[in-house]
């Protein structure tokens, strides 16, 4: 299955937000010491990936000589393997180093050791290795098929909430949270669409930040997303094949498109209510510790009369997850709290096939049976209404001296 657990964005381990608050000087140190285990993720990539293929190799010869010798491909297949990892860790290199000073208003700080990291956590690799198959989803001719099952049904609705013939689209507003690499956010954008993307990890941010600004030519960048997999594989090619991008080029848009990456935890960045026309979410509401934050969040942000788009499943990432808060709702359970807050489904489809990150040669592919609605916050809520009759008829309640952040 694809990687796509996510950890808490200031220590990349499973802390549970909710059970833990910090001083804004830990919080300062703790997003500064990320900041640099994830630029050590991906310069220690190369040194992780060559130890796994010395692994393989040296299992291998360890075969009696009878069986290594019915397996003349294995060896030469390895060797290759090593030549990928040296190109993939090449690019990774040049993503990091356009990455390290992306952020202008957050002082991360200078490294107090710039030795070569020794170690890296499995946790931080696996985040790396689901990156670099992101490139392939987002970017790449062979995710075309991906993006056509995943975006093209979001961008439909938006297109038809919205159409270019009844609205000045350039002044039309669109969120997407959990942007990820920002191929659904870019091509909402080309659009004509004002559209914003939102991310808060740093594996996606400095990859998204480098396609988005650094890449200006047509499949001018290879990787080799597959090398990793060593198991279900037809043919040993298959592991080593290209996949080149971007396959379109990213700074292509008109002069005066409105296109931006907002990096953050969408909860603490989006908090100023009428804000937004649309949201357009895309296998995102399932990274919520409390997916009905989500929803809340969602029906404040936007304006009276804007909609939510949604497309995805329901894989909770904090599901099992020791010392973890999660609440695994079903999509029955959600549909009925939007109800209760206010949305009005005007499209509904339970049963839309999609893939994430799938290796299409793979004898081990997922699909998942998504969700597709369009959800509408009327231009008077019933929420809105409610709240107004009830401070006509009680008097205001006392307030409490203790903030709970608890769900």
């Amino acid at each position: 299955m694809a990687e796509r657990t996510m950890g808490d964005p200031l220590t990349g381990e499973y802390v549970s937000k909710e059970r833990k608050t910090f001083t804004p000087e830990e919080e300062a140190k703790l997003e500064r010491q990320h900041f640099w285990r994830i630029v050590d993720a991906f310069r220690f990539y190369r040194s992780y990936v060559q130890e796994y293929v010395n692994r393989a190799e040296r299992q291998f010869r360890s075969l009696p000589v009878r069986h290594q010798n019915l397996l003349p491909s294995v060896l030469p297949n390895l060797a290759r393997i090593r030549q990928c990892t040296d190109h993939n860790h090449q690019v990774l290199q040049a993503i990091v180093e356009h990455s390290v000073h992306m952020f202008e208003n957050i002082e991360f700080g200078e490294r107090q050791d710039i030795r070569k990291p020794r170690t890296s956590s499995t946790f931080d690799m696996d985040k790396l290795k689901s990156t670099i198959k992101q490139f392939v989803r987002d970017w790449s001719e062979a995710g075309q098929g991906e993006r056509d099952s995943c975006y093209q049904p979001i961008i439909r609705e938006i297109q038809r909430q919205f159409p270019s013939d009844q609205y000045d689209v350039s002044k039309v507003s669109v969120l997407v949270p959990g942007a990820g690499l920002g191929r659904l956010a870019w091509e909402i954008a080309r659009l004509g669409y004002i559209c914003q993307g939102n991310e808060w990890s740093f594996f996606m941010l400095f990859s998204s930040n480098f396609v988005l600004n650094r890449c200006e030519n047509v499949n001018c960048l290879t990787l080799y997303p597959w090398i990793h997999q060593f198991s279900n594989n037809k043919k040993s090619s298959d592991q080593t094949r290209p996949v080149r991008f971007p396959d379109v080029n990213p700074q292509s848009l008109p002069e005066d498109t409105d296109f931006s990456m907002v990096a953050g935890d969408f909860l603490e960045v989006y908090s100023d209510a009428d804000s937004w026309d649309c949201v357009a979410t895309c296998f995102f509401i399932d990274t919520a510790h409390n997916v009905i934050q989500y929803v809340e969040t969602i029906w404040k942000i936007l304006k009276p009369g804007g909609v939510w788009v949604n497309l995805g499943p329901l894989l909770y990432h904090f599901e099992n997850m020791a010392n973890e808060f999660s609440v695994e709702l079903s999509y029955e359970d959600i549909r009925a709290a939007m109800v209760k807050i206010g949305f009005h489904f005007v499209v509904e489809n339970e049963s839309l096939h999609t893939t994430y990150t799938e290796n299409e040669r793979s004898m081990l592919r997922c699909v998942y049976d998504c969700v597709l609605f369009v959800a509408r916050k009327p231009e008077k809520s019933y929420s809105n209404c409610q709240e107004k009759n009830d401070q006509q008829s009680s008097p205001p309640a006392a307030k409490s001296p203790r903030q709970d952040n608890t769900p």
